[in-house]
């Protein structure tokens, strides 16, 4: 992958993590006008999906093509936010709610022990189960994710012959909500493993680029993922629909994964060749994409636990950007302990799986070329 389209890549994941808070803090108690951008929300995790099978079959092909680097990078990269962000939320929550009640209304504060061990065990969107992990919305996502992460190991570090089947009864156990949004992530795999995309002539790859840009635009513009939305939930029954829960938008989403999916092959081509400028503004999109996983996963309680505390006029924008700073000043301050912290937490996972995992389970598993 060359430097241009990793600090591309990079860039996007930083907006796509801004564009989730604009869409979750575009609420009436922070500001009474609408937030620009404020409709791109569930699109942004899209984006996340998409970008994650790319970065997973990205580094299942370098440096981690083993199942013990494998699982302990992804188990430290996803625990080592996941696990404070749980803590945090449950603690940020309760003090928020005496301080400013109403603001909390919409969001659960009961039944910890089923919220957090959902969380901890990520089966929150367990077939046609959702468990919101308090007020932390977001943290649907990451459970789809860690279920991607684990049928990926399942098909592509087995042999083939036991990891295909292993890999589809596991996501029929897993229940149609993930297998739904499954192959939007997959997407992101074939993105990296399809060589031909790699090397489309730049005129080419030009137009496509220009392309998906416009289709996204115009996506959120006239509002194509409601109408699939309303048209689905016309085919389904309200009932039904409901309780496909995140993934109920699935067929938007598609033409959104493929959009994005286009975004990258268009990318990858023209910034290899066009785009040095990027890598004038490396370290600090570098230093932001450090903080994008604390900033996804901790943004709502955040702001709503600082709302709380300052408890502003909404008539302006101050109390929003009052807000929105202390949230981004946590997230550094909290990042600096997660995932800052990871390369440790991987260290301290593949120490445990040597000791503990049967040689000869290691020697059953396939390596990855």
């Amino acid at each position: 992958m060359n430097r241009q389209f990793s600090v591309y890549l990079d860039l996007v994941r930083f907006i796509a993590a801004v564009l989730v808070y604009l869409y979750h803090s575009n609420q009436r108690f922070l500001i009474e006008t609408i937030l620009p951008a404020s409709n791109y929300g569930h699109s942004s995790v899209m984006v996340f999906f998409v970008l994650s099978g790319f970065v997973i079959a990205f580094v299942t092909a370098t440096k981690e093509n083993t199942l013990a680097t494998y699982s302990a990078s992804r188990m430290a990269r996803v625990f080592s936010v996941t696990v404070p962000a749980i803590l945090l939320t449950v603690l940020l929550d309760s003090l928020g709610r005496r301080l400013y009640p109403e603001i909390y209304a919409g969001y659960p504060y009961d039944q910890f022990l089923p919220r957090i061990a959902g969380s901890l065990s990520m089966l929150n969107e367990f077939w046609f189960v959702s468990i919101t992990s308090f007020s932390n919305v977001p943290y649907w996502s990451i459970c789809y994710e860690w279920w991607y992460y684990v049928t990926f190991a399942i098909v592509c570090f087995f042999p083939l012959r036991v990891g295909i089947p292993a890999g589809l009864i596991a996501a029929l156990i897993l229940g149609p909500k993930l297998l739904l949004l499954a192959p939007i992530w997959w997407l992101g795999v074939l993105l990296y493993r399809w060589r031909r995309l790699h090397d489309i002539p730049v005129g080419w790859a030009s137009a496509v680029l220009l392309a998906s840009v416009i289709g996204i635009v115009l996506f959120h513009a006239i509002s194509v993922g409601d109408a699939a939305t309303t048209w689905l939930k016309g085919v389904l029954g309200e009932e039904l629909h409901r309780s496909l829960t995140f993934s109920k938008f699935f067929v938007g989403d598609y033409l959104l994964g493929a959009l994005v999916f286009a975004n990258f092959v268009g990318a990858r081509s023209v910034l290899s060749r066009y785009g040095s400028f990027l890598l004038r503004i490396q370290k600090p999109v570098r230093f932001l994409a450090n903080y994008t996983f604390t900033l996804y996963l901790l943004h709502q309680p955040l702001f709503l636990f600082w709302g709380a505390v300052v408890k502003g006029d909404p008539t302006g924008p101050w109390y929003w950007l009052v807000v929105t700073g202390l949230m981004f000043g946590s997230v550094v301050v909290v990042g600096h302990f997660t995932e800052n912290r990871r390369k440790s937490l991987r260290d301290f996972f593949l120490g445990l799986f040597h000791k503990y995992v049967p040689p000869r389970i290691h020697s059953a598993v396939a390596r990855l070329g």
